[in-house]
């Protein structure tokens, strides 16, 4: 619902956070051992039974290096790991908890949903919950004295975390056990941590963003504890992109929680939220992601020489790192192109701390976005209202209510006093705008300007033309994503581009402000969408196309344009493979053609009634494939349609029902 989740699968080969660097070279040599072909699963788990903690130690770390070769998940699970790694996770030493932790925390992040879901039923969860009881209440205990100095159970409640934030992501059985089970006060004691454990409190509040979302029955049990921990966060003024990405999160999670606030301090924590949005916003990350790569690139020439790898600026590894890897998952899935969500943060590699603050920047910026189109969207309808809209009785359809069911939700979004006035007084909207700017060929870069056009497309369906800057703010918004139209990077961000475009354009068109696209501009845009395998990004162009042609017919001298974009409108009702794509395009036709002297003139010029004829058909060999409303709706719209352009040519024949009969 408006929000995309962050998948944490497919992460780059990064070595795991924690893992000891001697383990990492051991473990090199151990898969080499086994050769190429080989998986070294069977003899590491067998290590696990050893009585030595080293031994076991050891295993458990290379286990979590090898598990970040996807290749060698099957062999581990076949072998029972998540049953046998599962006790070491309350093993005697606190070295081994750890690393066996994090074995399951790369599984669950490297194995994919099925693999997290197959966790869980193997039990995973029992240990796991014992595993958090125990470390907070170690936390006071195994308080440290140097300020330099690890503490070990804070490391392992850290790791734990992580495995509960992935599992919960994936597995619906997994959240049921986190509700159940009252795991909510131990996240959120790791929370509190973050005055000095900043680490551990930011996957405590990833964990507490999933957890919380779309899940009523947690809802019931929130506590003033649990909103106080929030808001202490939210409140805190420390310094920092890190300290950025952690209240971010808690805002998040705040407006989760919603429903659950006493009603005398919604609109104060609605504020407090969009408060730090805007805060996270106003970073540029378009100068700060330069910044931070000269500052690796000072570190490193002012340090002993290091490995290739280890040398290279933040910028450099992540863009090399995300492009291999969206290379290799790019897949054909219907229709769209499907990518990896590549969010590797949570495998970065210490040392990395500018990369690290690159990442959580751009997380910080990629959420607070997807938390505004949260504010903007109303709740989705559900499968059975959308059953229910789409086998509604055709006498529900007449002439001048065509699909009022569908109609009606696709209507307005209407946001509640409190959330519209904080964001205009935070100047969401402009603040989103700004993020479209970013330029970068990095990949979560282009994310980040992916989630604000959707952030721009929900704003523009929720808000008015005043609160958005007015007539020339909207007409240069409008130049600006028709340029973006051109260099979309992927069909996810031209899908995006495309959306927010119709939803100004049509915003414009409703104030009877001037079209701010010459024809050659308009033409080369539908050109380039209609020519994308996505569905929806072919469907926005041609209502772009009706949207600009409905307004033009009421100027004078433009049946030129009005024949360009009736010829384009004609070759996609004709030409294109899906109904609902032909049907927007006749949609398009109806609101471009249906009056004025200009849209008649063009009429004629490109033939229309004829072209409309040959339609016929077309629609014959579509119709008996399809059986639904979408169907009716179009053969309705169509007939109506051709009866009016009939009787404005005066042409004998007044009734003709092609398609009724």
């Amino acid at each position: 619902m408006g929000k995309s989740k962050t998948n944490k699968f497919k992460r780059p080969q990064f070595n795991s956070v924690g893992l000891p660097v001697t383990a990492v070279k051991e473990g090199d040599g151990e898969e080499e051992e086994h050769g190429d072909d080989s998986c070294p699963a069977a003899e590491l788990l067998e290590k696990l039974q050893s009585p030595s903690a080293d031994v076991r130690e050891f295993a458990c770390a290379s286990i979590s290096r090898v598990v970040q070769q996807s290749q060698t998940i099957p062999g581990f699970l076949q072998r029972d790991a998540v049953r046998r790694l599962g006790p070491m996770l309350l093993d005697r030493s606190l070295a081994v908890r750890e690393t066996a932790t994090g074995a399951l925390r790369n599984l669950s992040a490297c194995g994919g949903q099925e693999v997290c879901e197959d966790m869980v039923k193997h039990d995973v969860m029992t240990p796991l919950t014992a595993l958090l009881r125990e470390c907070c209440a170690g936390f006071e205990s195994a308080v440290v004295s140097m300020k330099d100095q690890s503490n070990g159970v804070e490391d392992v409640a850290n790791e734990a975390v992580h495995l509960l934030w992935n599992l919960c992501e994936s597995s619906s059985q997994a959240l049921s056990v986190f509700n159940k089970s009252g795991l909510l006060d131990v996240v959120v004691q790791c929370l509190e941590k973050h005055p000095h454990n900043l680490e551990l409190a930011i996957s405590a509040a990833h964990c507490l963003h999933t957890v919380t979302e779309d899940n009523p029955e947690l809802l019931c049990s929130m506590n003033t504890a649990v909103l106080g921990a929030l808001e202490n966060v939210l409140l805190s003024s420390q310094p920092g992109v890190t300290q950025t990405l952690l209240r971010t999160l808690a805002a998040g999670t705040l407006w989760n929680m919603k429903s659950s606030l006493p009603a005398a301090r919604q609109a104060e924590t609605v504020n407090a939220v969009v408060a730090t949005l805007s805060q996270c916003l106003d970073l540029d990350a378009g100068m700060l992601i330069p910044e931070l790569r000269q500052a690796e690139e000072l570190r490193h020439r002012n340090a002993p020489a290091v490995s290739d790898i280890e040398g290279q600026a933040p910028e450099e590894l992540a863009e090399e790192e995300m492009i291999e890897e969206e290379e290799a998952s790019k897949q054909k899935r219907n229709g769209k192109a499907a990518k990896v969500d590549n969010d590797f943060s949570d495998l970065l590699p210490r040392g990395k701390e500018e990369l690290r603050e690159a990442t959580a920047l751009l997380t910080a910026q990629q959420t607070s976005l997807e938390i505004i189109v949260n504010m903007c969207c109303s709740d989705d309808p559900s499968d059975d209202e959308w059953e229910e809209e789409s086998s509604s009785d055709e006498s529900d359809m007449g002439p001048d209510g065509l699909c009022d069911g569908v109609s009606n939700l696709m209507s307005p979004l209407c946001l509640s006093a409190e959330v519209q006035g904080a964001l205009i007084n935070h100047s969401i909207p402009q603040k989103a705008n700004d993020s479209l700017l970013l330029q970068s060929h990095l990949s979560q870069m282009e994310r980040v300007q992916s989630r604000a056009l959707t952030c721009l497309h929900s704003i523009l369906s929720t808000m008015d033309a005043e609160s958005l800057g007015g007539a020339t703010a909207l007409q240069e918004a409008a130049q600006h994503l028709s340029s973006l139209v051109f260099g979309a990077p992927d069909e996810e961000f031209l899908e995006a581009v495309i959306s927010a475009m119709r939803s100004l354009l049509q915003m414009i068109a409703s104030k009877n402000i001037p079209q701010c696209m010459t024809p050659q501009q308009l033409m080369s845009l539908s050109e380039t969408a209609t020519r994308c395998d996505v569905v929806s990004v072919r469907v926005n162009a041609v209502a772009i196309l009706g949207i600009t042609g409905s307004t033009l017919a009421k100027e004078k001298g433009t049946a030129e344009t009005l024949q360009m974009i009736g010829n384009a409108l004609l070759q996609v009702a004709t030409r294109d493979p899906e109904l609902v794509v032909n049907g927007e395009a006749l949609d398009a036709l109806f609101d471009v053609f249906a009056d004025g002297e200009e849209a008649e003139t063009a009429a004629k010029n490109i033939s229309l009634l004829p072209a409309l004829k040959a339609l016929q058909p077309v629609f014959k060999t579509k119709v008996p494939k399809i059986n639904s409303s979408l169907v009716i709706c179009v053969l309705d719209n169509f007939s109506i349609f051709f009866h009016n352009i009939i009787h404005r040519s005066e042409l004998s024949k007044s009734q003709h029902c092609l398609f009724r009969s």
